[in-house]
């Protein structure tokens, strides 16, 4: 079983990024011919506008991936723009796409929606995301909830070219990813870019402490008990915390008689001894760029040589080769 998925360079990894998807990946890959990751340059061009911020973003990701623990020997991790085959395969299955399909994707219809303006890149997006999907067979594509449909876009060109061309494409399966929204920012709302309420894994933990204490919460008297099941601080400590802890942590919002100030120290501490193993790896490949340079070189020519194989079963499908 073949498991794809990318993650567009449009700025540092947050937690909610790293909970919602990343450990996920982490958690599934162990073959590196069946956990194919990659950073996803190329859609990121939809929103990103600045070459040079771009190159840096694509390292930036490409770096905290392997120090989150992605493992060059047990995942392919590559960046999309280096993989040529899939453009081309995006020109073929645009060829079988219907305008209306397109025009009834979420992201396309929301910006429309929102007066903005819309340009055939982002209209186009679902199709480039197919094509990145179809080139490699992949079996499963774990994705967020808002993305499930993309697969089914996915899966519906497949079929489409299949039922004109004969059996060429795999066609995927969607998997929801678990906590993909359940990661509150700093203002309760889910933790997103967009939103500029993230706390990202690797900054300053200076500057992110200075966030963590600026969380927002309710003004309820300290010695009133509170549900923690509706708190979103409490929230993101669990994401940290082990067991014991966290049942400590539970008991006392029951109880009652704290601040919120003490909650967020603890979170602080939990959310640095987390991720110090993950920081440190970070820097030993930053200070070795050339190993991430082989890295991302060795996982594309891996994903390439795939890419090339499904690419040419489709051209000889549709009769260009």
């Amino acid at each position: 079983m073949r498991v794809l998925s990318g993650i567009q360079p449009t700025g540092r990894f947050h937690w909610g990024n790293y909970f919602g998807a990343i450990a996920q990946y982490i958690s599934m890959q162990g073959d590196p011919n069946n956990a194919f990751y990659f950073v996803a340059d190329l859609h990121a061009l939809t929103t990103v506008r600045d070459a040079q911020r771009l190159r840096k973003n694509v390292l930036d990701a490409a770096l905290d991936l392997l120090g989150l623990g992605l493992d060059p020997a047990k995942a392919t991790l590559f960046v999309q723009s280096e993989i040529p085959q899939v453009p081309q395969l995006t020109w073929l299955l645009m060829t079988v796409c219907p305008m209306g399909l397109l025009e009834r994707c979420h992201a396309y219809k929301e910006k429309k929606a929102r007066g903005l303006t819309a340009d055939v890149g982002l209209f186009g997006y679902p199709v480039l995301m197919a094509a990145d999907i179809l080139i490699y067979d992949s079996d499963v594509v774990p994705v967020g909830e808002d993305q499930m449909q993309h697969i089914e876009v996915a899966r519906d060109l497949a079929g489409s070219f299949n039922h004109l061309f004969g059996e060429t494409f795999r066609l995927p399966k969607g998997s929801i990813l678990d906590g993909s929204a359940k990661v509150p920012g700093l203002d309760g709302e889910k933790m997103s870019k967009s939103y500029g309420n993230t706390v990202e894994c690797f900054e300053d933990l200076k500057a992110q402490r200075k966030k963590i204490m600026r969380i927002a919460t309710d003004s309820r008297p300290m010695d009133q008990p509170k549900d923690p099941q509706t708190d979103n601080l409490f929230h993101l400590y669990a994401n940290f915390a082990n067991a014991e802890d966290l049942a400590e942590m539970d008991a006392l919002y029951r109880r009652g008689g704290f601040g919120y100030g003490e909650v967020k120290k603890k979170l602080a501490d939990a959310a640095e001894a987390f991720f110090a193993p993950a920081r440190e790896r970070r820097a030993d490949y930053e200070a070795h760029l050339d190993t991430v340079r082989d890295i991302l070189r060795e996982g594309a020519k891996r994903a390439s040589d795939k890419a090339e194989e499904v690419l040419q079963r489709a051209q000889l499908a549709c009769g260009i080769r």
